[in-house]
């Protein structure tokens, strides 16, 4: 009976577990968006106002965040300078390949600001990123759509789950 028991507390805890960790990871989801958003932002006031190089500019920007944001802009700057890659589109590529951690939104943001940076005018760097950015309060928008009860309801489902096949097994 005590086995039984046992058992019954880790099914739970394990389907507990994994409801809890969706809602993990979509709360760390858009930590990074919001974190890329303030990069763009950042990108765009100093490319307005100082037009530093590439390298120095992802670098810049990479330290007004933190976390997985600042290592990827970080990686960025330190592959621009050494200039193996073609681009720093090919660089970006390169670089979210080894941070498989990242969520698909903000790779697939991260993607798009790569494929045009260094690539156009100042005129056409700023507009690629105000779409960049727009893309990015987009998708915050939509992950804040409900956002609330979806978090609880995978809470809550993960228990239930859980506490469901406790009963089967029983």
């Amino acid at each position: 009976m005590t086995i039984k028991i046992i058992g019954a507390v880790l099914v739970v805890a394990a389907c507990g577990g994994f409801g809890f960790s969706l809602a993990t990871k979509e709360k760390f989801e858009e930590k990074c968006l919001q974190a890329l958003l303030r990069v763009i932002e950042y990108m765009l006031c100093e490319l307005e106002y100082h037009q530093p190089p590439l390298p120095d500019l992802c670098r810049m920007a990479g330290s007004e965040v933190g976390g997985i944001i600042k290592h990827v802009f970080n990686e960025l700057a330190t592959e621009l300078d050494r200039q193996l890659l073609s681009d720093a589109g090919t660089s970006m590529k390169t670089i979210l390949r080894k941070h498989e951690n990242l969520p698909i939104r903000t790779c697939r943001n991260l993607l798009l600001l790569g494929q045009s940076m260094g690539r156009f005018s100042l005129s056409g760097q700023l507009s690629s990123l105000r779409s960049v950015a727009v893309l990015c309060k987009r998708d915050l928008e939509s992950m804040a759509l409900n956002q609330e009860p979806r978090l609880r309801s995978y809470r809550t489902l993960g228990i239930c789950c859980g506490i469901a096949l406790v009963i089967i097994f029983l």
